[in-house]
Parts: C-alpha cells; sequence; structure tokens
C-alpha cells in the first residue's frame, strides 16, 4: 500500500521491539530508575527510527514535535505513556508499543491550559485501536471536567482492522464525547496527514478544522472505491485534499502550508477563544489596542456608484485593532467573510457580506458558513460584528432546487439565537430579505449604525420601480425616460438611511472614520448583556 493511501492495517513490527512487562524482584532503586528511562525513551521513540525518518522524508513532523511546536515550552505534561494494547489476534501479541499510535496529554498556549491529542503514524500507521480510543476519551472526559480546549492532531490510517468492532466502538466513543462537549470547550482539529472512513466524522464535528497542503486528505471513501463504485478516476489530494475541502465542501475552516504553519495559526485561533462557554475571551490592555491606518480613508472607500464593488475586508482592517484579521473560511462562500479580530483589546467575530464577489449577495454556502460561525460566537461568548453590503438572496433554480430556503433560514435562525452583544454597520445595500437577516434590529441586534451611503429598501431602483410603475412606464411616451424618472425619485426616497432611521431601526448614522470609536463604545455598553432565551431542551435548527 503506498503512503498516500489510508494504513487501516498493522505496519511490521516496530523498528525497537517493546520490552516485557516484568523486572528482576531484587532490582535496586538504580536499576529501576533505568528501566524507567529505558521505557520512556522507547515510548518517545515511537515506531522507530527508520519510521521517523519516512515521516520527515515526507515533509511531516512527528506526533511530539507537533505537540512541542503547538505548546509553550516545556509546558507539555503527558497522560497515558505507557499504554499499550491487550490484543492477541493477527500477532498484535508480539507488537505492542507503548503509546499505542496516539501521544496525549496538557499543556498551555500563551499560559492557557489546553489538552491535546497527537496521532503517531509511525505506529500502526496511526490507526485506531481500544487503546488509542481509550486514551483520547479520557483527555476528552478530562477536558471537560477541567473546563478547557482540545486540540486533535489527526494522522491516522482509519480503525485498525485486526481490532474489529473495537476499533469501530472507539471511534463512536469519541463522537459522542466530541457532541457532548459541543459548545461546552473549545474543540480544534487538525488533519496533518490521512483521515479516511469513519475518523472524518469526529473533526467534522469540531468547531475547526485545519488541512495541510499536500501531506493531508479527508474522505469517506478512497480513490480505489470510488473507481469501482462509480468509474471516477480521482487522485486522494482531488477527492479530499486541503484545497478541495477548503473551496468546494467547505469541510476545511483554515489552509496551511505545512505542518509549522498549522500549529502556528492554531495557537494564534486560542488567543481569541475562552477556554470554555462559561468564560469570556481573553482581552488584551485597552491603552495597547490602536489601528495605526487612516481612518479617513474610510469615508472614500464605498465607490459613488451603487454597482462598483470594494473589498470589506479593507473597511474591516481600518477599523479593528493593529489591521489584523484572522479569517476563517475564505475559500467557500467567498461572498460572505467571516473571521475573529479585536476592537479596544476585546476579541470579536465578524461576518461581513463582501461586494467584490457576486455582488455580496446570500448563497446557500454563504448562509450555511456564517450561520455556523455565529453559532460558535455565541456559544464562546464572543461578540459579533457585521458588515452589511447585502442586494438580496441570489436567485436561479440551482439555487431554489438545493434549498436556498432551508439554508438561508439557517443563517436568520443562529442570528435570532444569539445572545452576545450584536452590532451591524450598514455601508451600503441593504436589501430585501437580507437585510433583516443580517442582524437587523427586528431580530435582535443591539446597535444598529449605517454610513450615509447605506440603502435601505426592498429591492434595487429598477426592479422596484418596474414594478410599482409598470403601467406608468409602458403607456408613456418615452418608457426609458419615464423609468429614469422613477429610478432617481426612488433613489431620492430609499438610497439613503434616514427613512430606517426615522422609524428606529437604525440606531444613528455615522461617518465612517467615526466607526472604530463608536463600535468601542458599544461593545463596552454591551459588555455586561444578558438575554434569557426561552427555556426549552433545544430548538429545532433548520438542517
Amino acid at each position: 500500500m503506498s503512503d498516500s493511501e489510508p494504513r487501516t492495517t498493522t505496519d511490521s513490527p516496530s523498528d525497537t521491539a517493546p520490552s516485557g512487562n516484568g523486572v528482576p524482584p531484587d532490582a535496586t532503586h538504580e536499576e529501576l530508575h533505568d528501566d524507567l528511562d529505558r521505557r520512556r525513551d522507547e515510548a518517545k521513540l515511537g515506531g522507530g527510527e527508520a519510521r521517523i525518518q519516512r515521516q520527515h522524508d515526507k515533509d511531516k513532523l512527528t506526533a511530539r514535535e507537533r505537540i512541542d511546536i503547538l505548546l509553550d515550552d516545556d509546558s507539555f505534561v503527558e497522560m497515558g505513556t505507557f499504554v499499550r494494547h491487550q490484543e492477541s489476534d493477527y500477532g498484535l501479541e508480539d507488537n505492542r508499543p507503548y503509546g499505542d499510535g496516539v501521544v496525549t496529554g496538557h499543556g498551555t498556549i500563551d499560559g492557557r491550559l489546553v489538552y491535546v491529542f497527537s496521532q503517531d503514524f509511525t505506529v500502526f500507521g496511526g490507526s485506531l485501536g481500544r487503546a488509542h480510543a481509550d486514551k483520547i476519551v479520557r483527555l476528552m472526559e478530562t477536558a471537560m471536567e477541567n473546563g478547557a480546549p482540545v486540540i486533535g492532531l489527526n494522522d491516522s490510517g482509519g480503525a485498525r482492522i485486526q481490532e474489529g468492532v473495537k476499533s469501530l466502538g472507539g471511534y463512536a466513543d469519541i463522537f459522542k464525547l466530541n457532541v457532548d462537549a459541543s459548545g461546552v470547550i473549545p474543540q480544534i482539529s487538525a488533519i496533518m496527514g490521512p483521515c479516511a472512513g469513519g475518523a472524518v466524522y469526529s473533526p467534522a464535528i469540531t468547531d475547526f478544522t485545519f488541512m495541510v497542503e499536500g501531506s493531508s486528505y479527508m474522505f469517506v471513501t478512497g480513490p480505489h472505491v470510488v473507481k469501482t463504485v462509480t468509474q471516477e478516476e480521482v487522485t486522494s489530494d482531488e477527492l479530499g485534499g486541503a484545497r478541495t475541502h477548503a473551496s468546494k465542501s467547505g469541510v476545511s475552516h483554515v489552509t496551511c502550508s505545512n505542518d509549522v504553519d498549522c500549529l502556528l495559526r492554531i495557537r494564534k485561533l486560542m488567543g481569541y477563544l475562552p477556554l470554555n462557554c462559561e468564560e469570556d475571551p481573553p482581552k488584551q490592555p485597552r491603552k495597547q489596542a490602536n489601528n495605526s491606518l487612516d481612518a479617513s480613508a474610510l469615508d472614500t472607500l464605498v465607490p459613488a456608484s451603487p454597482n462598483k464593488p470594494y473589498d470589506m475586508r479593507e473597511v474591516a482592517r481600518h477599523i479593528v485593532d493593529d489591521a489584523d484579521f484572522f479569517e476563517i473560511m475564505p475559500d467557500f462562500g467567498e461572498n460572505l467573510i467571516t473571521g475573529f479580530s479585536r476592537l479596544g483589546g476585546r476579541p470579536i467575530g465578524i461576518v461581513a457580506n463582501q461586494p467584490a464577489v457576486l455582488a455580496g449577495v446570500l448563497d446557500i454556502d454563504a448562509s450555511i458558513k456564517g450561520a455556523r460561525f455565529v453559532r460558535f460566537c455565541d456559544a464562546f461568548n464572543i461578540p459579533l460584528l457585521v458588515f452589511e453590503d447585502v442586494p438580496g438572496f441570489l436567485p436561479g433554480t440551482d439555487q431554489e432546487w438545493n434549498g436556498i430556503i432551508k439554508h438561508g433560514a439557517k443563517l436568520l435562525y443562529a442570528f435570532c439565537e444569539a445572545t452576545v452583544p450584536r452590532i451591524t454597520v450598514i455601508t451600503r445595500k441593504a436589501y430585501g430579505g437580507a437585510y433583516d437577516v443580517m442582524n437587523s434590529k427586528h431580530i435582535g441586534g443591539d446597535i444598529n449604525l449605517a454610513w450615509p451611503t447605506a440603502e435601505i429598501a426592498v429591492m434595487g431602483p429598477e426592479g422596484a420601480v418596474e414594478i410599482i410603475y409598470r403601467r406608468e412606464i409602458a403607456n408613456a411616451e418615452d418608457p426609458q425616460a419615464k423609468k429614469d424618472a422613477f429610478i432617481e425619485q426612488y433613489r431620492e426616497k430609499f438610497a439613503n438611511p434616514y427613512v430606517a432611521a426615522e422609524h428606529g431601526y437604525i440606531d444613528d448614522i455615522i461617518k465612517p472614520s467615526e466607526t472604530r470609536e463608536r463600535l468601542i463604545r458599544g461593545f463596552d455598553m454591551l459588555e455586561n448583556k444578558v438575554v434569557n432565551n426561552p427555556r426549552k431542551k433545544h430548538g429545532n435548527l433548520p438542517l
């Protein structure tokens, strides 16, 4: 079997045969300590030097090297170092390496507690057996008991075939804990090698999935099965590589160039997140929070023409601390931007329409992407900032037949359900039902601001005029001139935010250059917000 395919069978016996369990009954303290050191060294060696070298030859780090980069220096404390499987079928009794193919323990990132498991591809191809699963289960249980995140570094050939249903049961135990931990502690998955079959469902349940280009892939069935069943010719990378899942399926949230890049990005993400649902995200001192970009540039950033695109990322960068924005899912549903930043030292989640892609319309992919992100932020007490420039939902048979109604409702549901502080800034268009969905005052937006360039209406001027004045235009001597006159009249009435402000749907109209300070003050005011939704077991999200 090639190295690019998932390994679900046992590798040949490790290069260093594991020792027995016995020590001489009359051993001295020195001999006992030496024996312990030898066993520790054996555990750290994993599958042996040759397999470690093969891992390095594929530009991949070992399980322990990954932990060293992810965590603060000298902070890792290992759990279950000497765990070994208890199987005797198919020759497994002669190959019982310590750790059973996964390194588990706890440490710190920027001084804050996290739990981590790192699968070791040099041992049994990282395949999951009962002992392997039990280590992960115990780690997750401990993390929940102590209210700290779990980070999983996945590099595994899948279920260990020789252990049969025990392996499948191990996966199911992990899945159940993933669900129990969801919304309680942050769960982050890094795919740093193969992840196939049942193994893919644990990362899919976790909050964020990172993938490494060129060395990681995820799929339920591999290329050989696909070819057998459907006759499709496809490579592992095409079927389930990092780029595929980043741009086509939306399974991957962050794409990384190599192992080190992946681990450092996880460290950065952790800086925005609380340790659990009972805590607030970590603030930085207000005096350190600033933005060196010229705020006055915002006053001319939105083009005079309502049909001309601009990059909403630039709007965000001119407002947030240090012009720094950690984007989530940048290559999927690109007409909606999601990610983390800070404002006045406070971590925030940003949801923004992107006028540079599909004019910023909402479609199926954008709705799903936004809903998932909003629900995460709400679960972990991260305030939401919405930048709105949306002409509506994307029309067409493809969208309708594939469920834009149901999927668009997910984003609406997520905002309606959210109890964290929520502020919206309308920069330009806010049309139709999309206006309602993008955190409007009507669905619980706490502060809703608009720039003078905002246009709030049921639909764009041309479409509205063609409906309202259809008969007058048709009967006019010069239909086009009549239509243009009606469009101009409509623009005067709705191509501004003042009508909505008169009704109290907009709290204030501000100059763009004033936005940063108004948002900081707004989130300060909302810091102690408390909302109690109706008591229930759970809602029925339109899945």
